[in-house]
């Protein structure tokens, strides 16, 4: 069955390349290679004005992104290192139908899950919490629920 018949698995292939294109490695990796926001230099990559709006966001919402705590930053680290490659992995398992899939999937859910939890605790109750909790928790609700949802999809073979 094509993709575009498969309604919910080109959701996923959607939030994944949104991942994949966006947050990992032009959100996320900013925060890796921008140590101090407060003083840098324009790096290459990402471009001025998506730095710009990384910036505007955790000035504006989002005081967490801004501060760049260690355990923070190790959460990019894993979203750089270990997500990046799962999003490009899991487009190509939900076009193709691949089987094989189901337990990358399973445990990038349980990972995205726990990580999703930490970052929001911290944002509505640590010392760097956002004045903004309702604006930050519907921003970071796919993050929240696509784990759920992923769970429900690989309970069965996928395809």
């Amino acid at each position: 069955m094509p993709l575009r018949r498969r309604p919910i698995d080109l959701i996923f292939v959607v939030f994944f390349g949104i991942n994949l294109c966006f947050v990992t490695y032009i959100v996320d990796i900013e925060q890796l290679i921008i140590a101090d926001p407060a003083h840098f230099a324009q790096p290459l990559w990402p471009p001025a004005p998506l730095v710009d709006l990384v910036h505007w966001y955790g000035n504006t919402y989002d005081p967490l992104l801004m501060a760049r705590p260690p355990w923070w930053k190790a959460t990019i680290w894993i979203d750089v290192l270990l997500f990046g490659p799962f999003y490009l992995a899991a487009i190509y398992a939900f076009v193709r139908r691949r089987n094989w899939i189901r337990v990358p999937a399973l445990v990038w859910s349980g990972m995205m899950l726990s990580n999703v939890l930490i970052i929001l605790f911290e944002e509505f109750s640590g010392p760097h919490a956002t004045p903004n909790v309702g604006f930050v928790l519907m921003v970071n609700l796919p993050w929240l629920l696509m784990p759920f949802a992923m769970m429900l999809r690989m309970r069965k073979e996928p395809w």
